[in-house]
């Protein structure tokens, strides 16, 4: 039998020539160090965390002042604190450029398109901080967006961030409850929402929301205008203004900045699951700035004037991670409705017209492109694209395949994980080392990453928990309204002690690399055997009757059954046979001990607004536990197709 090999191995230019590469040997002359390859580095940069982080802040030329000490308490995961002394600000590391390139680049669906240079964003953010500076709003105060993901929205962060207050977001088509659960905790001094969206071709009313949202809230309330009446919302509400009366009084003037320190906060992000209120993560300016400039310089690869581009709304870290392509000077390419209208190549026509050397989206996107016949290979000029990354939840082996034969053939793909916890990546692309089938490709730099098995030890070769064992710059500053701390400690520290659990169960590979299982919490446990919920999905998943998969533990005879929920393929039905072929794929492509024991077909899967299915919300109605923070979902209803099944009774 065959080895297998690699699906992508990086040319002799990629490896001399990338900005990793670059980066490697400057730091070699800055500290006097010989690093023999890639994984001698990452030791390096992990040991010494100081010096490495030091080093990114050089390298990528950081505006604000540094101070002397790099790192203070670094052995202890919670009271470690990085570079004590600096004072930066957030938006003047992301405005540096100036002139007429292209910074922002728009389509909302085929209804609108426009850009913005440099000099037009700079000009959009000097008007719209002295606005915000006119309404009282200062450093610490919040401002929370309900917006599409549009170049107003990345103004309106960055003017936020340039004063010192905390920006929060999400997207238009979470619910009312769900807007107040997240912004209603944070107490915001202005809340910003549009006038309308599009999705799917049709213009997506929210007045009622907005004006319900804004009376809770009982701020003023800005109304951006996209697809709607901005001026008839605006004066519908009492304390209502549109963006233009906004803006109106003031000229733009040179920007000024306000440097704060490095653990300012900048941004406040929400927990998507549905366990209960989504909890309220703070992020550091100067932590996020560090941490998102290593990784679209380094391991994106990313230069000036390059074009990024991430399929993401307000409401996902992905969106406050795309919008940082800024500091390393690229054009951020953002794109605002449904990516399968009026077709699947909405988001492939606009990669071939802008050009984009990186292209960002879901696991579940790329297995939806393929499941939908689509081949951008054969249909579209991708010659810029050199990296494709997905996240969101594991990309199976097949989605692995499916991209280097039906997108391009010779482009860098990187799944990688990590999350709103982080707001940033855990594990990521390396364009250092070849891609294998079904693997991401190692641990971010300065990333103490190792799985451990339930006794704390690391292991190889075996499935564990994903952690992280020395702090790291974009830790959560905190968790808002948690004044001891003690939410924080329990969402990452109480498995182990001064180490950081992830909540994902993982696994190393023979090259080093990372299989991400699943979540955790959702791990199956038939027989005390612990199999994570990705193996399964990607065996059935890959069958053509099979449109989406769900799995779940049933508690069962003082054990656990595995159950099988599927959303099948229009037309077709759940028979005996196809139910003996999805368990003989799982048996066969798995292990018998992944055979569920129930296979269920359900009109429907629930996901987060996100597009993560919820498994834990579907065990609780399984086990017939109410589920906390449905507004977390984008199609909450779903959930009532698996409560009091007839079939889950014997």
């Amino acid at each position: 039998m065959q080895a297998e090999q690699p699906l992508w191995i990086p040319s002799p230019e990629v490896r001399e020539h990338s900005p990793m590469a670059e980066f490697i040997a400057w730091c070699s002359a800055r500290f006097g160090r010989s690093f023999a390859d890639y994984d001698a580095f990452h030791a390096w940069s992990v040991a010494d965390r100081g010096d490495f982080w030091t080093a990114v802040w050089e390298h990528c030329g950081v505006i604000g002042e540094r101070g002397e000490t790099a790192l203070i308490n670094g052995d202890r995961m919670l009271d470690a604190r990085f570079f004590p002394e600096a004072k930066l600000n957030f938006a003047e590391n992301l405005l540096r450029e100036t002139g007429e390139g292209d910074a922002l680049v728009f389509r909302g669906e085929d209804k609108v398109s426009y850009r913005l240079t440099w000099n037009d964003l700079r000009s959009l953010v000097s008007r719209l901080q002295q606005a915000l500076k006119a309404e009282g709003i200062g450093p610490g105060d919040r401002v929370a967006a309900m917006m599409p993901n549009m170049p107003e929205t990345i103004a309106l962060m960055l003017a936020t961030a340039s004063i010192g207050a905390i920006w929060s977001s999400c997207s238009p088509d979470f619910g009312e409850q769900g807007v107040l659960d997240r912004f209603g905790q944070i107490a915001p001094k202005l809340f910003i929402a549009c006038d309308a969206y599009w999705y799917n071709g049709k213009c997506q009313d929210v007045d009622a929301k907005v004006r319900a949202v804004a009376a809770v809230l009982g701020v003023p309330a800005l109304i951006v205008p996209y697809a709607g009446d901005s001026e008839a919302l605006a004066a519908s509400i009492e304390k209502g203004t549109t963006l233009r009366q906004f803006i109106a009084p003031f000229a733009a003037n040179a920007l000024t900045f306000e440097r704060l320190p490095f653990s300012h906060p900048l941004y406040v992000l929400f927990s998507s699951g549905t366990t209960g209120v989504p909890k309220c993560i703070v992020h550091s300016a100067g932590g996020t700035l560090l941490q998102h400039l290593k990784e679209h310089r380094f391991h994106c690869g990313l230069r000036r004037g390059e074009k990024l581009f991430y399929f993401t709304t307000c409401g996902w870290m992905m969106w406050n991670w795309l919008a940082s392509g800024l500091a390393v000077g690229a054009t951020l390419c953002l794109f605002d409705g449904s990516p399968f209208y009026p077709d699947g190549n909405v988001l492939f026509d606009y990669a071939a017209a802008e050009k984009f050397a990186v292209f960002g989206t879901s696991a579940k996107y790329i297995d939806a492109v393929r499941k939908g016949g689509f081949e951008p290979a054969r249909t579209h000029d991708l010659s810029s694209l050199r990296l494709l990354t997905s996240t969101g939840s594991p990309l199976s082996p097949e989605g692995f395949s499916f991209v280097y034969e039906g997108i391009k053939s010779d482009v860098q793909l990187a799944s990688i994980s990590g999350g709103t916890d982080i707001v940033s990546c855990f594990v990521l692309g390396n364009p250092l080392k070849p891609v294998w089938r079904g693997e991401i490709q190692g641990p971010g730099l300065g990333l103490a990453i190792d799985v451990w098995n339930d006794d704390g030890q690391s292991v190889r070769g075996e499935k564990g928990e994903l952690v992280c064992t020395k702090a790291f710059p974009s830790m959560p500053v905190m968790f808002w309204n948690d004044p001891e701390g003690a939410k924080y400690r329990a969402a990452y520290f109480e498995r182990f002690d001064n180490v950081w659990c992830h909540g994902d169960f993982a696994e190393w590979t023979e090259h080093g690399g990372i299989v991400i299982h699943g979540r955790s919490d959702a791990t199956l446990n038939p027989g005390g055997v612990r199999i994570g919920t990705a193996e399964i999905y990607n065996q059935v998943e890959q069958m053509e009757e099979v449109a989406e998969a769900l799995c779940i533990g049933q508690d069962w005879d003082d054990d656990v059954r595995v159950v099988l929920f599927v959303r099948l393929a229009a037309g077709v039905e759940l028979t005996d046979d196809l139910t003996k072929a999805i368990k003989n794929r799982i048996r066969v492509g798995a292990s018998p001990r992944h055979v569920p024991a129930k296979v269920i077909a359900v009109a429907d899967i629930p996901r987060t607004k996100s597009g993560k299915i919820v498994e834990l919300a579907v065990r609780d109605v399984v086990h017939g536990r109410a589920v906390k923070n449905k507004e977390a979902l984008a199609n909450p209803e779903a959930l009532e197709l698996f409560a009091g099944l007839e079939a889950l009774k014997n």
